[in-house]
């Protein structure tokens, strides 16, 4: 199965600060959400993705690592801890949350339990709902700052939210996340077993992998910089650096940047905001 974008995770200290710049941005922000290990979160819903703005709430409820379970919790408090707010998580869509995790352990990045929990929701209204996910972690101890797994909702139709997917900003669609390494044809392996897709398109820039959802895009330093203008995240491995979405006009976002007091460069005909700006997120913004 070829596996488009889910979901990725932007982990920050503060996330009502964080919730507010994304306001300011133009994105419709949901509310705030538990989970049951410690983390809170609030959603900027597209379709068919989201982005989880996501902090440490509740740092007593997060249990360690163990062998074949990975702790979500644990993951993004350490990343606070040693690499500060940024994008921590790379999600992708799945049907059959089992067969993933079969699909990783033949190739090699499996090994972790699956992951099946539900919490409490609220819909556009208020009102109350339950969603449920069931998720498979891949193995990547190459990549120990950027996590990866793919993601099932078991009630979907608690989820999404047309009203939730309207922005003033013009957003209309994810079109990619972009990755950094020092050797991005180094983890081309990984990549292939973890999207579902073979033969990735390799260029002088780096790896582009065209999924169902969006492209997923690894470059080296100087391939993210003369991209997007703007210095990358660099760590051992993988590390996840930038977000590109789809507006219908990029230079309605000039305004309310403004306004907001937003700093906003341009490259190749692309909004960028740096990441010292947007809590350690690069944010692009193109025309669809």
């Amino acid at each position: 199965m070829a596996r488009g974008l889910d979901h990725v995770v932007h982990v920050v200290r503060d996330l009502e600060a964080a919730a507010d710049f994304y306001g300011r941005l133009g994105f419709t922000v949901g509310v705030r959400n538990q989970h049951p290990w410690g983390t809170h979160n609030r959603l900027v819903q597209l379709p068919g993705f989201f982005l989880e703005i996501l902090t440490v709430g509740e740092p007593q409820k997060i249990p360690p690592h163990r062998e074949r379970a990975f702790s979500f919790g644990a993951f993004n408090r350490d990343f606070l801890a040693q690499a500060g707010d940024g994008l921590s998580c790379m999600v992708l869509e799945s049907d059959n949350a089992t067969s993933d995790k079969a699909v990783l352990e033949r190739a090699g990045f499996g090994g972790f339990d699956l992951l099946n929990f539900t919490r409490r929701g609220k819909r556009a209204d208020g009102s109350d709902a339950e969603v449920g996910f069931s998720i498979a972690f891949a193995r990547y101890p190459a990549s120990p700052r950027a996590a990866f797994f793919t993601c099932k909702q078991t009630h979907p139709e608690n989820f999404w939210s047309a009203e939730l997917q309207r922005h003033a900003n013009g957003a209309q669609a994810i079109s990619a996340c972009a990755l950094v390494a020092e050797y991005p044809s180094d983890h081309h392996i990984f990549l292939e077993a973890f999207t579902g897709i073979r033969a990735p398109h390799a260029s002088s820039l780096g790896l582009a992998i065209r999924t169902p959802r969006g492209v997923i895009l690894t470059f080296d330093r100087r391939g993210f910089r003369d991209t997007y203008g703007v210095e990358p995240p660099m760590d051992e491995g993988l590390r996840l650096g930038a977000l590109v979405f789809k507006v219908d006009d990029p230079d309605k976002l000039r305004p309310a940047c403004a306004k907001g007091g937003i700093r906003v460069k341009e490259a190749g005909g692309k909004l960028v905001i740096p990441a010292e700006v947007a809590f350690g997120a690069t944010l692009v913004f193109e025309a669809s």
